[in-house]
């Protein structure tokens, strides 16, 4: 059985970006963790939509898949379903202690802010945030309305960052790519896991 370094929890739920989420699984895979990996019916779609990658619905199959994409350790990239209730992350005594929603929808996020867990999602951050774990939402959407203000205001107050894929453009990207790596390498910074995919201010890579 492989060892792995940490174990943490990555969502896609149905926003737009869901580069971003391949990148960062990506590196995850490279840094030698174990993802849990959750994927809304709607993420899957998106997937599919943006990237031509299609997700498919089986947790098996989809762990397969990307085993293989990423050419990961065996049972490295775990996939559950919906409404896999006894899985891991449904628990606080064995959820990863760090989650990553990414992208996160709105709709995520006002579920997240009102502790509703009517998915493995919504059940899997709840846990993070009452077990006093590290909870990362990527939200995206634009223009933000006052209620999707308001909600993230009430989970940062709870100690969840929010951290809106909105990428910087201080390191010159040349291209799409450079761009997610702007956003995923400051997300790893946040799990402080080393990353050289992102210049910092001031710094040369």
């Amino acid at each position: 059985m492989a060892e792995f370094k940490q174990k943490i929890t990555l969502a896609i739920t149905g926003a737009s970006g869901s580069a971003y989420a391949l990148r960062l699984l990506e590196c995850l895979v490279a840094a030698n963790y174990q993802i849990y990996l959750l994927c809304s019916s709607a993420g899957r779609v998106v997937l599919d939509t943006e990237l031509n990658f299609k997700l498919p619905s089986s947790p098996d199959a989809a762990s397969a898949i990307l085993v293989e994409k990423f050419q990961a350790k065996e049972a490295q990239i775990k996939v559950f379903g919906k409404e896999q209730w006894f899985s891991p992350v449904a628990s606080g005594s064995a959820a990863p202690k760090q989650m990553v929603v990414c992208p996160c929808s709105t709709g995520t996020l006002a579920a997240i802010s009102q502790g509703m867990s009517d998915n493995l999602i919504e059940r899997a951050a709840d846990v993070v945030i009452k077990e006093r774990g590290q909870l990362i939402l990527v939200v995206r959407e634009t223009p933000f309305s006052t209620i999707h203000l308001s909600n993230m205001l009430s989970l940062s107050q709870q100690g969840v960052t929010i951290m809106p894929a909105a990428p910087g453009f201080y390191h010159q990207p040349e291209s799409i790519s450079d761009l997610v790596d702007f956003m995923v390498g400051r997300i790893l910074d946040h799990l402080k896991i080393e990353q050289k995919i992102m210049p910092r201010w001031g710094y040369q890579i």
